[in-house]
């Protein structure tokens, strides 16, 4: 995904010339691009500007980043008369190695203090309204680059969740402890029992079949065999996660693969991120701030190590991807994300038959490693770039979070992180295979 990385419907690359196609896409365009503003409305000047991490991004350089994404891909190629606001935001803001190698070094971005965060929406305000009138004016051109703009918006999602997750990062180094927007918090009830979904083996279709918009590591549709598996029912809670630490889950190296019982003692892990101890009780840090750490809602900001390590504590194991998106296809696609206003993984309402939260709340790792599907080949430059060259060492992760736009996902959609990433809104959902049996966790009530 780019960057590895709120309305209507979004017509198919296909269906730009359809009458209509452009006035729903440019209701579409200043929709998306209008949220990612909303996002920042909470923020001060000096919260824009801040990069905690090499792997995130300030607040500014996200908006500007999306913007570059319309001139350079988009006006550069089908509006003659565009003539850039600054030419070196070109160099600043592109985030992909080319031929002459114009890129800002990732791990630099936070080091800039000009341009100004009013410049940068004075950039975005200024390539909107280009966009929107190439789409207005120039309908030829802009069918012929209808599909780039649709991408671009889907990009501008993925870096709207980007913005929360790395503001969340930024405000929790601050001993002030912040508060981004005061959530709205479901306080839940015990969560139903863990129940498992039996699917039966045989040879299934994955991946996208090109009908609607999806990224191209979604695609080539195959084939692939399953064994016959089941599904746990829910998300790991938190306090299904508390008895895993409680009974000694971080000193144990049995449980850990063998670069995790690196990175465990290295970085001090004793908690998932954004958990604190304090007067013998957890809090954990939330865009809302401080609070009691919930025991019943799902466990986040773990990594695929720490996820691992869990399911092998009891006993069982990670689905694979294909196993998610075959359980994830019967589902509707509902849950809790970023529109609900909470910014925070909420826990299970009621004990129903099958599976819950396999969309919104938490991304779920997997198993399986972001390779290419069988057939996948790379589109050429900036838009097929990013998706080809993180495939290594990374992990995928299905279903979205409390971060995610809720038009922005679908049961194919491939997220994808280092072993190790904590700071986004992931978690844990088990599997096992049908002939075996789960340890129950040890009870933390």
């Amino acid at each position: 995904m780019l960057e590895n990385a709120q309305a209507g419907s979004m017509p198919r690359w296909q269906d730009a010339a359809e009458p209509g196609a452009l006035y729903a896409l440019a209701e579409r365009y200043r929709a998306v691009r209008g949220f990612s503003e909303v996002l920042c409305e909470p923020l001060a000047t000096e919260d824009y500007v801040i990069q905690t991490m090499p792997d995130a991004s300030p607040t500014r350089w996200h908006l500007a980043h999306v913007t570059w994404f319309f001139e350079a891909l988009v006006l550069r190629r089908a509006y003659p008369a565009y003539r850039p606001l600054h030419e070196q935001y070109h160099y600043l803001f592109n985030s992909y190695y080319n031929t002459l190698g114009e890129q800002w070094p990732r791990p630099h971005r936070g080091l800039l203090s000009r341009p100004t965060v009013k410049e940068v929406y004075e950039y975005r305000a200024y390539v909107d309204r280009h966009v929107l009138t190439l789409l207005d004016r120039f309908p030829e051109q802009a069918a012929g680059v209808a599909s780039i703009i649709e991408l671009g918006l889907h990009h501008e999602q993925q870096h709207q969740e980007l913005m929360l997750t790395d503001i969340k990062h930024v405000f929790a180094q601050n001993p002030l402890c912040p508060t981004y927007r005061a959530a709205r918090h479901r306080h839940c009830g015990q969560p139903p029992p863990m129940t498992w979904t039996r699917f039966e083996e045989g040879l299934y279709e994955v991946g996208h079949d090109g009908t609607s918009f999806a990224y191209d590591n979604e695609t080539p549709r195959h084939r692939t065999f399953l064994e016959s598996f089941h599904l746990a029912s829910r998300p790991v809670t938190n306090g299904e996660y508390l008895a895993f630490m409680v009974d000694g889950g971080y000193d144990r190296p049995e449980l850990w693969l063998s670069d995790a019982w690196i990175v465990v003692p290295r970085e001090g892990w004793r908690a998932p991120l954004y958990w604190h101890a304090s007067d013998g009780c957890w809090q954990v840090y939330t865009l809302g701030g401080f609070r009691e750490l919930d025991p019943n809602e799902p466990v986040s900001h773990v990594s695929y190590y720490e996820a691992d390590a869990y399911a092998r504590w009891a006993g069982v194991r990670l689905p694979t991807e294909a196993e998610w998106e075959i359980a994830a296809r019967t589902q509707p696609l509902e849950g809790n994300f970023v529109e609900s206003g909470r910014y925070h993984p909420a826990g299970a309402l009621d004990a129903v038959a099958g599976l819950q939260q396999m969309y919104g709340d938490v991304w779920e790792w997997t198993a399986s490693p972001y390779t290419p599907y069988p057939g996948y080949v790379q589109e050429p430059g900036a838009l097929g770039e990013y998706n080809g060259k993180f495939m290594c060492d990374q992990l995928v992760l299905r279903g979205g979070s409390c971060a995610t736009s809720t038009t922005h996902i679908r049961p194919t959609y491939r997220n994808f992180f280092p072993a190790s990433a904590r700071w986004q809104f992931s978690g844990i959902r088990i599997a096992r295979p049908s002939c075996s049996s789960v340890r129950r966790p040890p009870s933390t009530s």
